[in-house]
């Protein structure tokens, strides 16, 4: 039986087999782990064109992102608002309703959009030296974030497209979609970074035309990818959605105050823990700063190659989301708990194996990423010192989607915040003067596990006494 049948069973109450369940899970994870890994493939090659361009240009945009993070952060939030509910109406057969959510969520998620971009406009010029940055990146990290601040508006439709397609069961489309956008973010970096050029394929020398701009290439060749991207998405969401398709008939985009009221209670948590857990990853730049250029850029470095690790955890997360969203739409919390289990038993897999790859290619990884021998040796430390949080960093981070999907994010929302800033910040600001940078990851490795943990112990609580979780609409 198909992925759309399976989920229909889910809607119409009808019984599924083990097998069926786990073909279903399965079935929504996949696409979503191999967009993942493809987008990450795809931001190496992204790295590796600023890596080549030297330490400075690496370490300026090493400063602002974990700053892009929490931006990015708030947006994800304002989307999961809405998405869960849409999620929620479709598993209850309220396809009307899923779409009158969709309208009012565009709208409200604009408009919030821009607010937050106007303020990473305006804060962009002060921005790296409040970060502890030097002077010679402070041009490039202010010019990088502005463009990027710029672009909020439209990544914020393209998230916003991206969940509600995944929370109705659609995960192909998104999936295809994000691996596009990053291969176009590819071919427009290499356009804008770099200065015309010649190269010889196959002993014939062929001219590459180029603006040669450097970092700020970077950030425009982003912004253009996402905004042909954003259409693409948007248009497939709005036009050619079975579930969400606009055209079924005219609603109101005006925000009706109980929508509002809901996405707050989902989003609202959210968007506080991307804002307070980025303002912690803030902290740890801060943190690395004063080690040097070599370990800013490593640093950065490293997150992006560890990111081939997690981002597959991302891709199960939404797959729990949505079966998990929809289970409980449509009154089934016995099929929820199974999803659930079963979800992150596969996320733990998953990132366990990609933790072993990980930690023996971390030499090879590295090397892609930066000419610079200083920064290759401080990111390979790095990455073994990660590979050992993995399965549990892939427990906190499905079961997080769980519990996103049953719309409960306030009390798991503290405890990511109560796990980074207790446990990490304060190990890494012990052990980074002992151990250098290594000694910030050994406080991230250690953080991990314990954020791990205590998810499990929490979501084994909730299925025991959350009676609520059965009754939500």
């Amino acid at each position: 039986m198909t992925k759309d049948g399976l989920l229909k069973m889910v809607r119409t109450g009808k019984h599924l087999t083990f097998r069926q369940q786990i073909m279903l899970a399965v079935s929504l994870s996949v696409p979503a782990i191999l967009a993942q890994i493809s987008v990450i493939i795809m931001q190496y090659i992204d790295a590796a064109m600023v890596g080549s361009l030297g330490a400075n240009a690496s370490a300026s945009i090493g400063l602002v992102a974990t700053t892009t993070w929490l931006f990015g952060g708030l947006c994800s939030g304002v989307s999961a608002g809405f998405s869960v509910q849409v999620a929620h109406r479709i598993g209850a057969h309220d396809e009307v309703g899923a779409r009158a959510v969709l309208r009012q969520g565009l709208v409200s998620a604009f408009i919030f959009s821009l607010a937050v971009a106007v303020v990473g406009v305006l804060i962009s010029d002060a921005l790296p030296t409040w970060l502890g940055g030097s002077e010679s990146i402070h041009a490039d990290a202010s010019a990088y974030f502005m463009i990027y601040a710029i672009s909020i508006p439209v990544m914020q439709i393209y998230f916003l497209s991206a969940a509600m397609l995944r929370c109705s069961g659609n995960m192909l489309v998104p999936s295809l979609l994000g691996v596009g956008a990053c291969t176009l973010d590819v071919i427009m970096n290499a356009f804008f970074i770099f200065p015309t050029r010649t190269i010889t394929v196959l002993g014939l020398d062929i001219m590459l035309p180029g603006f040669g701009l450097g970092v700020v290439g970077a950030a425009l060749g982003t912004l253009v990818a996402f905004v042909i991207s954003a259409v693409a998405m948007f248009g497939f969401l709005a036009l050619r959605s079975k579930e969400l398709n606009l055209l079924h008939e005219h609603g109101n985009f005006k925000p009706e105050r109980r929508t509002l009221q809901r996405a707050v209670k989902i989003g609202a948590p959210m968007m506080v823990q991307h804002a307070v857990m980025c303002s912690a990853q803030i902290l740890t730049t801060v943190i690395v700063a004063p080690l040097g250029t070599f370990a800013i850029a490593a640093n950065s470095f490293a997150i992006t190659a560890e990111s081939l690790c997690y981002m597959p955890g991302y891709g199960v997360s939404d797959a729990a989301t949505t079966l998990v969203g929809q289970s409980l739409g449509a009154g089934r919390p016995e099929l929820m708990r199974r999803f659930a289990i079963m979800t992150i038993g596969l996320g733990m897999v998953v990132m366990a194996l990609m933790g072993l790859v990980m930690y023996m290619a971390a030499p090879l990884m590295m090397e892609v990423l930066s000419p610079v021998e200083q920064i290759q040796v401080l990111g390979i430390e790095c990455l073994r010192i990660e590979a050992w949080a993995e399965p549990m960093f892939a427990a906190s981070i499905v079961a997080y989607g769980v519990f996103v999907g049953a719309g409960d994010t306030i009390v798991p929302s503290g405890m990511n915040l109560a796990s980074m800033w207790a446990v990490r910040l304060t190990l890494a600001a012990f052990l980074a003067p002992i151990y250098g940078l290594q000694g910030v990851w050994m406080a991230m490795c250690a953080e991990l596990t314990f954020r791990g943990l205590i998810f499990l112990i929490r979501l084994a609580w909730c299925f025991n006494h959350k009676k609520e979780w059965i009754h939500k609409k």
